[in-house]
């Protein structure tokens, strides 16, 4: 899913199509989308493309070097390349392979100039890390017999590993001072250029990157008597870096898309770390355009292939009183809440006269949950009559962040609808889920199974506060069989830890951070298991670049646009902040 590479026959390739002096007058023009070509949007004969001034900058592009190579077979290769511009011969009838390592992950445009080489095939993949193979049989894989690969390991290691990525392809014309430049950029921190040679050498001038991505500009600085401490803010915003483009996207190898999920996470690291809400901005802009007719907004936006997520609608809202509550532009977010209110009509088809939810379609995601524990595709477990706590409880916390947003922007009448609402639920959610014996949340009325995020959710939602909050949040960390949270609930865990009052043991909950650091990663994986995670880049990791801030250092928006600050440190063990 991260898109095909290029297939480039240098023999047929027009030479200098891109530089400025070229002769393009034999070339068609380019022809109009439609009839009536484009138009301003709002003119009253606008029947074209309506066209609205972009609210974002162009990307940045800066060139970005390869630090050295790992391996190299079949040539001699100079010490300074590929970290500095220098020949590279590779000799006629060889095959030779070279290993190059960026030294972090990166998303950049990929250039290679070579020279000479008639007929020589040369091909250029990319990926994230090597992969562990599963037995000895694997080093030879083929298209036919694909790899069988046992994790990826510490992502500094390549002695003995496999390759598996993305692939662009050339053939040599011969000529001196030839160029690829991607049309695309690629993300990698390996890149293994193989070379088939035939009568004729090759020369390889030079390999580089050109880095891109949405040009935030890192204002905030986070110092402390703690070493590792700046080096999770700076891998977590490698990651946010990695996974911001002209929109946010989970993760920049794969599926490049803007998931709300993710997106809300994103959105408060640039708030916090950049200031620059034009990101933002447009990623609401697009969530809000994305609704359907049931009122729900798409889970991701823009895609080619819609798809559902209910309970991301409703951290959408979330997103909404983040902004205006960590934002600059109150009418921005009054303009979205008619699209909030048709959120919560889709909902309301799908509660029972108690208020708690059944039958709601779609994919209801909550949360990648490791060892199931009755988590199927991280939906959380339905009692024997389809309900849920954590369905419950994300719907609480919504009504709860909407009547905010409605009393300070919107209609008193819905304010007090929903708080309404939400008090008939929580009662409904107290009665139906608590267990008094353990003196926790169940995620089921039959009490079967136990989750954090059913108990962090009770936090965070207000059902329950003070003392009795403080004693939940306890034993949420202490108590071993409850389902636990992925890298990315972490965010909400550890909010309603912090909420309980736990908040000056936030460093000690940084134990899978530092596992990443320890298995090479310089940005954070997706998943929860380290060494087997698909993606290496997934920025719902990167929410300590918030917390850093906002709960150790103790800066918080006291006031809608931040208007007034609330400063609370929690040091824990730090001697200086």
């Amino acid at each position: 899913v991260g898109g095909p590479g290029e297939r480039i026959d240098m023999r047929k390739h027009i030479k200098g199509w891109r530089d400025a002096a070229f002769d393009d007058a034999s070339w068609k023009n380019a022809a109009s989308a439609h009839w009536k070509g484009g138009s301003p949007k709002g003119l009253p004969d606008a029947s074209g493309w309506m066209l609205v001034p972009s609210g974002i900058p162009q990307m940045e592009r800066t060139v970005e070097r390869l630090q050295r190579a790992r391996e190299a077979t079949g040539i001699d290769l100079p010490e300074s390349f590929p970290a500095a511009p220098e020949a590279v011969v590779v000799p006629a009838h060889t095959q030779a392979t070279l290993l190059l390592d960026n030294g972090h992950l990166t998303n950049a445009y990929v250039t290679l100039r070579f020279s000479r080489g008639r007929d020589a095939d040369v091909s250029l993949q990319y990926a994230e890390s090597l992969y562990v193979p599963a037995d000895s049989a694997t080093p030879g894989a083929t298209a036919a017999r694909p790899a069988r690969i046992a994790g990826k390991g510490n992502r500094n290691e390549v002695e003995g590993k496999i390759f598996l990525g993305r692939q662009d392809r050339l053939v040599s014309d011969g000529a001196p001072r030839q160029v690829f430049a991607s049309l695309y950029w690629r993300t990698y921190r390996y890149i293994l250029l193989a070379v088939r040679t035939k009568e004729d050498p090759l020369v390889i001038e030079d390999l580089y990157g050109t880095f891109t991505g949405y040009p935030f500009e890192l204002k905030a600085r986070f110092d402390s008597d703690r070493e590792d401490l700046s080096k999770i803010v700076e891998i977590g915003w490698r990651t946010a870096r990695l996974c911001a483009m002209e929109t946010y996207m989970d993760c920049p190898y794969y599926e490049q898309l803007q998931y709300i999920g993710d997106t809300r996470i994103q959105a408060m690291v640039s708030l916090y770390c950049s200031g620059d809400d034009r990101l933002l901005r447009n990623a609401m802009d697009q969530m809000d355009h994305s609704r359907i007719a049931e009122g729900l907004t798409l889970s991701r936006h823009p895609s080619s292939s819609p798809q559902i997520i209910p309970t991301f609608s409703l951290w959408y809202i979330g997103m909404l009183h983040d902004y205006w509550m960590y934002g600059s532009d109150s009418e921005f977010v009054r303009a979205k809440i008619p699209g909030s209110r048709q959120i919560f009509d889709f909902f309301r088809r799908y509660q029972q006269p108690d208020g708690s939810l059944k039958g709601v379609p779609y994919w209801n995601f909550t949360d990648w949950v490791m060892n199931r524990r009755g988590w199927i595709t991280g939906v959380a477990p339905l009692g024997k009559d389809g309900e849920s706590s954590v369905m419950d409880l994300q719907l609480l916390l919504a009504y709860r962040t909407a009547a905010q947003l409605e009393s300070g922007l919107g209609m008193d009448a819905f304010a007090a609808q929903y708080n309404r609402q939400a008090d008939r639920l929580a009662q409904t959610i107290r009665g139906k889920y608590w267990d008094p014996s353990r003196a926790i949340l169940a995620d089921t009325p039959e009490k079967n199974v136990f989750s954090q995020h059913a108990n962090a959710l009770a936090i965070l939602s207000g059902l329950v506060s003070g003392n009795e909050a403080t004693l939940l949040a306890k034993k949420i960390l202490a108590d071993s069989s409850l389902a636990p949270a992925s890298i990315y609930f972490k965010y909400y865990l550890h909010r309603a830890l912090i909420q309980a009052g736990l908040g000056n043991d936030y460093l000690g909950w940084l134990d899978k951070w530092h596992e990443n650091i320890s298995m090479g990663l310089s940005t954070w994986a997706e998943d929860y298991d380290v060494n087997a995670a698909r993606s290496d880049c997934h920025a719902w990791g990167a929410s300590p670049n918030i917390e850093m801030y906002r709960t150790v250092l103790g800066i918080d928006s006291a006031a809608p646009g931040f208007a007034e600050v609330t400063i609370e440190p929690r040091l824990g063990p730090l001697k200086r902040p």
